[in-house]
């Protein structure tokens, strides 16, 4: 008896072994997330889609944001849609909903609660057009972060400043040490990431939100700012030196102990992570510079574009379940260093780096991201300018009055 109970369960084993390979669908999915710590995080999502009998495929672009996003947008405009891609919350895919290329999660996002749960709010909102969610949001990312290396300090022989003003008048010891103060990779996403924070460190939450959110270009040119541009200016003479391209690289200069520090969102917590440093002992980050502790919540969600094949369809909702899962949001953000879109879940075992945004996120010390606040013609108009303000010696006045033409014409 048995004998033949195993057989028949080993043939209903085999039977539904091959339904499961012949129902298994592949999924192509694309991101930019190619670094150490990102590509070890983005595994979690791989290995707990395969775990479902699909197949990810993975499509990682190399680069930025900046360099994958047309090459995203492009193939779906053009008819060859992958399966599923990452972009940043806010409206860079505000044309390809309003062009109809992009799937409807509405009914699967009220199935399961989505508006429960999600926190905070803006993050479905800033995928939702006409009341209806084309998004699944996986992280709450902050660029809000400055980076110091202890091991940089201590060979300068000073402690490991707590604030910004600190660390600006620590640049001279570390550079008479052969330190460089300030490291910061040469892109213009980079460089407005930087501008953006010690904007709100300087200028504080309601300048902040009156120039990116309100468009007001009279206080973009007024003296609040004049005086964030100058800082902006101060922390270009701290990074001269610094000739690395990619953010990573950035981050490893500080992990190598040969930068003080970098301002880099909480991503960078991934690359400390797989060097095997630890939060509080080996590095110290101070968000919003150690000034105003306030998180700006921008991060990545996915899209699915609208194809017609319906068990691509199906495996399509399947991952968008997936990614927002309890377990899956755990094991992601623990190794990608950002914060869940979930309020509901522990993450006790997070490092000291992730608490202290958790205490400020459950404070609501929040603001809107600049991919949520500004259309993305205006985002590039101001990571050009940004660009060049930092590769050159134009002046902070100069690019003050270029920034405030852009804010008045912004979107």
């Amino acid at each position: 008896m048995k004998i033949k109970q195993s057989i028949s369960g080993l043939a209903a084993a085999i039977s539904f072994g091959l339904c499961a390979s012949v129902q298994a669908t592949e999924l192509e999915v694309t991101h930019w997330w190619t670094s150490g710590g990102e590509a070890a995080a983005v595994s979690e999502f791989a290995k707990a889609f395969d775990a479902t009998g699909n197949k990810w495929v993975d499509g990682a672009i190399a680069g930025s944001g900046g360099t994958a996003r047309p090459i995203i947008i492009s193939r779906i405009l053009g008819g060859d849609p992958m399966g599923a891609t990452q972009l940043n919350h806010g409206r860079q895919a505000e044309e390809l909903i309003e062009e109809g290329l992009l799937t409807d999660l509405t009914d699967l996002a009220d199935k399961e609660g989505w508006r429960d749960f999600v926190n905070p709010s803006s993050l479905l909102d800033a995928c939702t057009l006409d009341g209806r969610i084309y998004c699944a949001p996986v992280n709450i990312h902050s660029g809000q972060w400055l980076w110091l290396s202890h091991g940089a300090f201590k060979e300068a022989g000073i402690d490991v400043p707590q604030n910004w003003a600190e660390f600006v008048a620590a640049a001279p010891q570390l550079a008479e040490a052969g330190i460089l103060p300030l490291a910061m990779g040469q892109q213009g996403w980079q460089q407005n990431l930087a501008f953006g924070t010690i904007t709100v460190a300087v200028a504080g939450m309601e300048a902040w939100t009156e120039v990116s959110v309100n468009k007001n270009a009279e206080v973009a040119a007024g003296p609040v700012y004049k005086e964030v541009f100058e800082a902006a200016a101060a922390a270009r003479e701290l990074a001269k030196g610094s000739n690395v391209q990619d953010w990573n690289m950035a981050t490893n200069l500080v992990i190598t102990d040969k930068a003080g520090g970098q301002i880099m969102g909480d991503w960078a917590q991934g690359e400390f992570q797989v060097a095997g440093q630890v939060a509080g002992e080996d590095y110290t980050c101070l968000p919003g510079l150690g000034v105003n502790e306030i998180l700006d919540t921008g991060g990545d969600a996915f899209y699915f574009p609208v194809v017609d094949d319906e068990e691509t369809q199906k495996a399509q909702m399947e991952l968008a379940s997936l990614l927002v899962s309890p377990k899956v949001q755990v094991d992601f953000n623990l190794k990608k260093g950002s914060l869940p879109i979930r309020g509901d879940i522990d993450l006790s075992t997070a490092n000291d780096c992730m608490q202290k945004g958790l205490k400020i996120l459950a404070a609501g010390n929040v603001l809107p991201s600049g991919d949520m606040a500004l259309s993305p013609d205006t985002q590039t108009q101001i990571e050009d300018l940004m660009a060049e303000f930092w590769s050159t010696d134009m002046s902070a006045a100069d690019a003050q009055a270029s920034y405030a033409a852009i804010i008045e014409d912004a979107e």
